[in-house]
């Protein structure tokens, strides 16, 4: 039991109301505005005593003399500065849930609106001509403008928003050194003013590296390529991040930037690492509607003798194909080229027919920022089984091919847009010696539609393209890795994995030289219970068609709709697709985001 001198804490409170279920009182918040009773049943202090059955007179008075002060502090955060409110006691039947009610009659009146905003900052940025363009920004980016209802979320949020814009480039120590929001009550009008010191601008200087023993140093700045002597930009310190952690070589990686103990001119990057053991095996499962049930086993060695590169090996089994593959990396250099080899075996169905092929790569690759580009000489050789069949062949071919990531989110990407290329010459080998040209291109994009829900999302158009093309003899027999099928979760819904090609040999389905993929999709955010949830909705259109003569091309087109689910790791897609030319449904499962 409580004495009258003492004040119950709140975890005092929840323990009692934890303990028992007698109510001292109960609350009835009266308003015409219900979400603003709502907001008041929901967060007054009084609320959490109502457990107290033995709550005192004393006390109780003191609560609800309390009570309209809090109720008046709640209102005024959501920008009713002269509300109306009447408190009083009633007495309740016998039987009832508690022996009082106390009612709170509000009259929240209108809502105070913005009237002017000033943003300062302070010297030397305020007349730095290099911060204009940052400055700018944030006086764009203010999203509590001049007649909108003021609210002190989204005042604080303004705020927050400002000091992000200043501390993710150039001024990583920037604060909020003023702000202030003057009310007149009578008339319902704010006045906002906010003042940032953004501090010292920071250049990125030398890297710093914590928890390195196994793996060459130079090698791992290699892949951090921290762009020493250039501002400061929290963007690329994240991605510095994330290239060490998904190098393979650490198992956590984090970068910071010493604020503390270095010249801002040449502020040191320290990089806290936990290495990887030098091998380790992973044992994979999935499903997908592509390929069924999938089984697969890579073995990792970080530095493989003699050379010390990087090896993956993989054994991959599924309902469609069996592979053995392996691929080493080296070290990258300063110039974030790395050399690479690797080779495959593999026994899969390709179209109507079971094929055999062996390839062998090698060549350079580079990832900077969001281009990634590669160079490499490819042999191929491959041999379909049984009679009636093409044979087998095999080639040599060297290709550049190049990728532009330009998306505002890497794994559940709402905007922007990704375009990739690949081009190459090369000979046929066996069955006989012909000159040929492969190319190939794609092209995503995200285009925003509409306002933004509670959560800040909109719905927004997906627009997908890919073409392909073989320029050789139309004699010329091409191994059938190199030539193109379509169709399935990623490329045409509504029809089965690699199921639209050419027909030929006894009209049996088989790759052709021309590919051309499109698809419109509309994706827009779910409301679950008049709540904004992280699961969205979409209607598609896709296209496709595979030919070796562009005068004799069919189109297969799929129509469908499905869901999404943005989860931390990428998006969940379920899709249902119906596809014109075989008059049928299909299910699609994927999960993740790739370009």
């Amino acid at each position: 039991m409580l004495r009258p001198s003492e004040e119950p804490s709140a975890d005092e409170a929840t323990e009692t109301a934890s303990t028992s279920g007698a109510l001292a009182f109960t609350l009835d918040v009266r308003s015409e505005n219900g979400s603003v009773a709502r907001h008041l049943e929901r967060h007054l202090e009084i609320q959490r005593f109502n457990r107290f059955p033995d709550l005192r007179d004393t006390e109780f008075n003191r609560l609800m003399a309390e009570a309209e002060t809090n109720a008046r502090s709640l209102l005024a955060a959501l920008g009713y500065f002269n509300p109306q409110l009447s408190l009083h006691v009633e007495d309740t039947p016998a039987g009832s849930e508690a022996p009082r009610k106390v009612v709170i009659e509000v009259e929240p009146g209108a809502q105070s609106v913005v009237q002017s905003v000033n943003i300062g900052f302070a010297e030397p940025m305020n007349s730095d001509p290099q911060g204009q363009r940052q400055r700018a920004r944030v006086e764009r980016g203010w999203s509590l403008k001049q007649d909108d209802v003021f609210t002190q979320s989204d005042w604080d949020s303004a705020k927050n928003a400002g000091l992000r814009v200043l501390q993710r480039d150039r001024y990583p120590t920037a604060r909020i050194e003023s702000s202030q929001a003057r009310v007149d009550a009578d008339a319902e009008k704010v006045d906002l003013r906010i003042g940032y010191d953004p501090g010292e601008a920071y250049r990125f200087g030398a890297l710093e590296l914590q928890g390195n023993e196994r793996y060459d140093a130079q090698g791992i700045r290699n892949i951090a390529r921290i762009p020493t002597g250039t501002d400061y930009s929290e963007e690329a310190l994240l991605d510095a991040q994330q290239r060490l952690a998904s190098s393979g070589y650490f198992d956590a990686a984090f970068l910071m930037l010493d604020t503390e103990n270095s010249d801002p001119q040449n502020a040191t990057v320290i990089a806290q690492l936990r290495e990887a053991k030098y091998q380790k095996v992973v044992f994979g499962v999935g499903l997908s509607t592509d390929a069924g049930p999938r089984l697969s086993i890579d073995h990792i060695h970080n530095k493989l003798w003699p050379l010390g590169w990087r090896a993956v090996s993989q054994i991959a089994v599924d309902a469609k194909s069996q592979q053995l593959a392996t691929q080493w990396t080296a070290m990258p250099r300063e110039s974030g080229w790395a050399w690479f080899t690797g080779a495959q075996l593999e026994r899969a169905e390709v179209g109507d027919y079971t094929a055999n092929s062996f390839m062998l790569t090698a060549g350079r690759t580079q990832s900077t920022g969001h281009i990634d580009r590669r160079y490499f000489l490819q042999y191929d050789f491959s041999r379909t089984e049984g009679s009636d069949t093409p044979g087998s062949s095999s080639s040599l071919l060297g290709s550049y091919s190049w990728t532009g990531r330009y998306f505002n989110n890497k794994t559940n990407p709402s905007s922007g847009y990704g375009v990739g290329w690949e081009l190459g010459a090369g000979y046929t080998l066996t069955p006989e010696r012909e000159p040929f040209l492969r190319g190939r291109a794609r092209w995503l994009q995200f285009v925003p539609l509409g306002e933004r829900n509670e959560a800040g999302r909109r719905s927004r158009l997906a627009v997908r393209a890919e073409a392909g093309a073989i320029v050789a003899d139309s004699g010329t027999q091409m191994p059938l890795s190199l030539l193109f099928l379509t169709g399935g979760d990623t490329t045409v819904r509504g029809y089965a994995f690699e199921s639209i090609g050419t027909r030929a040999f006894d009209d049996r389905l088989y790759g052709g030289r021309y590919l051309t993929v499109g698809s419109l999709e509309w994706q827009r955010p779910m409301t679950l219970f008049g709540n904004s949830s992280d699961w969205e909705h979409a209607v598609f259109v896709d296209a496709g068609s595979v030919s070796d003569d562009n005068a004799e091309t069919s189109v297969y087109t799929g129509v469908g709709t499905g869901i999404r689910w943005r989860s931390p790791v990428g998006p969940l897609q379920a899709d249902i697709a119906y596809g014109l030319k075989l008059e049928q449904f299909r299910l699609h499962l994927r999960m993740g985001f790739n370009f």
